[in-house]
């Protein structure tokens, strides 16, 4: 690990990056590193290399320790449990609540005076929004665990803004090459992938904002640049909607066959938020124009990938 005194040399500053081993994470280090920051990923697990170091965010002593090592001068804290349907409601609040909570602390006992701190939080939080297009200004109505404690989260976040600069996201949805299984994308991808006959799926009128992960990537880039960012809240989308019968057709035309669709009740939950579809003007003030990515697009990327590591292991 190089020292704090090592910062002058290092480009824009230095940053600790949460949730670096992670599907978002591997992208914004690349977007950062490429922009000249001094990147060091906080991973769970022994370091491999001088940019890492293990952190374990529920640890208050193990936050501290790391603070008062890297000395960072930006934080973007990405780790969190992700998946909607996780099974321990408890470890939400655990890790994406309380282990915020401890990053914070650890940074103040420490005596950091960070230059920004991004905290993702997530689009879920708006619940079944019925307003159309939603901007920041929706009020928050979560139907999930998941998204009550990204909405924990935010509330104690915003106690700390008087003392620190820090931009909440709420990212929509966001897919591309490296995701987890999983989730929707890349399991509907990898039946095309393997030419499945059939794909079992929920509620295929279900609507979501979907954006590639490179503009992510970039989008937080941007807000960690962004002086006017400071204190607020930033959706980060595309502004257009898409169902699964629209992620569907789109493989269909990509892969060059049609798959046989059906709806397995075990797959639609009960919280299930129908429409989610986000507002980017106030990302696009901040910011300015983000590269955008067509959707279909961003399935040929995952296709062709797959397609490529597919035929690497035969």
């Amino acid at each position: 690990m190089a020292s704090p005194s090592d910062n002058a040399a290092a480009g824009r500053g230095r940053v600790l990056l949460t949730g670096a081993n992670g599907f978002t994470g591997k992208y914004v280090r690349a977007e950062l590193i490429d922009s000249g920051y001094d990147v060091v990923d906080a991973i769970v697990g022994a370091p491999r290399n001088d940019h890492e170091v293990t952190l374990d965010i529920t640890s208050p002593d193990n936050c501290r320790r790391v603070m008062e090592t890297v000395r960072p001068d930006y934080l973007v804290h990405l780790a969190a449990i992700s998946f909607v349907a996780h099974a321990d409601a408890e470890a939400l609040y655990r890790v994406n609540v309380i282990g915020t909570l401890n990053l914070l602390e650890a940074m103040a006992d420490a005596g950091l005076s960070p230059r920004r701190i991004l905290v993702a939080s997530s689009a879920n939080v708006y619940g079944n929004a019925t307003s159309g297009v939603i901007r920041e200004s929706q009020p928050p109505q979560p139907v999930n665990h998941y998204a009550t404690s990204k909405l924990a989260m935010e509330h104690m976040v915003r106690i700390w803004s008087d003392r620190m600069p820090i931009v909440i996201t709420r990212p929509f949805n966001y897919t591309g090459v490296g995701q987890e299984p999983h989730f929707l994308v890349p399991k509907i991808v990898s039946h095309f992938v393997r030419r499945a006959p059939v794909i079992e799926l929920g509620n295929l009128d279900v609507e979501r904002d979907f954006s590639d992960v490179r503009m992510v990537a970039a989008a937080y880039h941007g807000l960690l640049e962004q002086d006017a960012a400071a204190g607020q809240i930033v959706n980060v989308c595309s502004g257009h909607p898409y169902s699964l019968k629209n992620i569907i057709e789109m493989m269909q035309a990509i892969a060059g066959y049609e798959i046989e669709v059906r709806v397995n009740p075990a797959f639609v939950r009960q919280s299930e938020v129908k429409t989610l579809v986000g507002s980017p003007d106030k990302l696009q003030s901040l910011v300015g124009n983000l590269k955008r990515f067509p959707l279909d697009d961003t399935l040929r990327w995952m296709y062709e990938d797959a397609m490529h590591r597919s035929e690497g292991v035969r």
